[in-house]
């Protein structure tokens, strides 16, 4: 799924593919898409991004002299599982290429698209940010760090902290992997009380007698938790990207995988959190770990054989050409996510919703924790 880096990636991405391009006519829509319309029109405007935690926001201008004439319209994009934007000859489109920004003559024409396999990407119109999302911890992390200290009365910081830091309300832009990569450089097991580990950082002062490079030397070299989740994100912005090309895909990837010290890695332990997601980990889990579950680690790689290694790791190339097309590296672990019903900000929104099955008259059933059910990805649609 993709996380705060990937949306910000994918902005530098939009702006760097349009600039100096001019866009015209309508905006097109697949007919599958469950996603408003988009109702603008200009004979001449131009498309920038920018990116705030899991959030994009596309802007369409446009320029002098165009018809009809119309103010800027703003689109709000949330990427789900599996969305991505790709810019293609308009003659060869990707395939679920749900919302299509065409150029204008003369010249080739090409178009923008917001491509999205499993379908679970959404936009909305008129540019304003989900309201409940906390700051960015990339972009805003003064008002990030702000927002968690404030609130820490909040009763998720009862729970563990692997599940607080999918809280997009304080950590917006924190996903699966990230989490587990920031959790395990500090040393913090996964289940420790969200309240107890950030509870020390409100007393925590730097030495008024330290001067201002000393200040700075002290954060690099022993970085609290909240800062770590301004620059972990910003190690995976700095590792950068040749695009969403499947011919760039695999020396992307590479980058990626090589950066991870965690999250999927052989000689890791993993558990599911509470809401049935596997955070991964070294050593302890912690007091608040779910009774009953069992830690299983991660084979090293020569012992690692076929399909038992490709079902249980997120990070296969084969399900994950690319960091940046379409950020699909969690897709083996996300098509196993289980939430309860009735969904908001604390839960993560870009995780979908998974019912549950009633059993089958005539059926035995089993003993044992049920294990959470599968989504299964959509086939078809354009």
């Amino acid at each position: 799924m993709p996380e705060g880096p990937e949306l910000h990636l994918a902005s530098r991405f939009v702006n760097d593919a349009c600039r100096g391009l001019v866009f015209g006519g309508c905006v097109e829509k697949s007919p599958v898409s469950r996603n408003p319309e988009v109702p603008f029109e200009s004979s001449a405007y131009c498309i920038s991004s920018s990116a705030r935690g899991k959030e994009l926001r596309l802007t369409l201008s446009p320029l002098p002299g165009a018809q009809p004439p119309r103010e800027p319209l703003a689109l709000v994009f949330r990427f789900g599982m599996s969305g991505s934007f790709q810019l293609a000859p308009s003659e060869a489109l990707p395939a679920h290429a749900h919302l299509r920004f065409y150029t204008a003559p003369p010249g080739p024409r090409l178009a923008l698209c917001f491509v999205d396999i499993r379908r679970f990407g959404h936009w909305d119109i008129g540019g304003e940010w989900q309201p409940g999302r906390g700051p960015c911890v990339l972009m805003e992390y003064e008002q990030f760090r702000e927002n968690v200290l404030r609130n820490l009365a909040d009763k998720v910081f009862d729970k563990p902290i692997c599940e607080a830091l999918l809280d997009q309300r304080f950590f917006n832009g924190i996903g699966n992997y990230l989490r587990a990569e920031i959790l395990y450089r500090l040393k913090i097991p996964p289940f420790e009380k969200a309240r107890e580990v950030l509870e020390a950082l409100q007393q925590h002062r730097p030495s008024p007698e330290l001067t201002l490079s000393q200040k700075i030397r002290a954060k690099l070299q022993n970085p609290d938790l909240l800062e770590l989740c301004h620059s972990v994100p910003k190690e995976v912005v700095q590792l950068g990207g040749k695009g969403y090309g499947p011919e760039s895909g695999e020396e992307d990837f590479a980058a990626f995988r090589a950066w991870l010290r965690c999250y999927g890695m052989p000689g890791m332990s993993s558990l599911q959190d509470g809401r049935g997601r596997t955070i991964w980990f070294q050593g302890d889990p912690g007091p608040l770990a779910p009774k009953g579950g069992k830690s299983r680690k991660k084979k090293s790689k020569g012992a690692q054989q076929g399909p038992e290694h490709g079902s249980e790791d997120p990070l296969l190339p084969s399900t994950a050409p690319s960091r940046t097309h379409g950020a699909q590296r969690g897709l083996s672990e996300q098509t196993t996510a289980w939430q309860p019903e009735g969904t908001s900000l604390s839960q993560d929104p870009e995780v979908p919703l998974v019912p549950k099955k009633g059993r089958r008259r005539g059926r035995p059933t089993t003993s044992g924790p049920r294990r959470p059910q599968k989504v299964k990805a959509e086939n078809g649609g354009t």
